[in-house]
């Protein structure tokens, strides 16, 4: 019997710039070997994830309360698990279905909203996103 491939589900909202950029990325170091699952707060951001070849999308409250328990991993940035963060978007069911998820979340210290995250060091997006594949993913994924 073949190996569960691992799901790693993406969430993102507004434009979904950091998500693609997220997929992007992924797919360049695991390609196939996992299933990349696109979950948008909105259309617009479930489809810019689309666009950068994740496996899978959907959008909206129902599709990301029923996605998160199933995921391995869930990526996104820290607002994911803010109720009304991303200008209200993300609402408080999807903030505790993303929260309360048996995957592991790798959460990207990028906020829009009205909060600080102490001791962190600001960088841009593309070394966030190196940084989550080399010290979060590539080690913990046998694929």
């Amino acid at each position: 019997m073949a190996p569960k491939r691992v799901t790693i589900c993406v969430v993102d909202g507004q434009g979904g710039g950091i998500g693609s950029a997220i997929v992007k990325r992924l797919k360049e170091e695991f390609g196939e070997r996992v299933e990349i699952i696109a979950l948008g707060t909105n259309s617009i951001a479930t489809a810019a994830m689309m666009k950068a070849r994740a496996n899978r999308g959907a959008t909206g409250e129902n599709a990301i309360v029923r996605m998160a328990p199933q995921a391995d991993y869930i990526i996104g940035p820290i607002s994911i698990v803010m109720a009304n963060a991303m200008m209200g978007e993300l609402t408080p069911s999807m903030a505790e279905a993303l929260s309360s998820s048996p995957a592991a979340k790798i959460l990207l210290p990028l906020s829009q909203d009205n909060v600080s995250i102490v001791g962190v060091t600001h960088q841009p997006l593309p070394h966030l996103v190196e940084d989550l594949i080399a010290k979060e993913l590539k080690e913990n994924i046998d694929v």
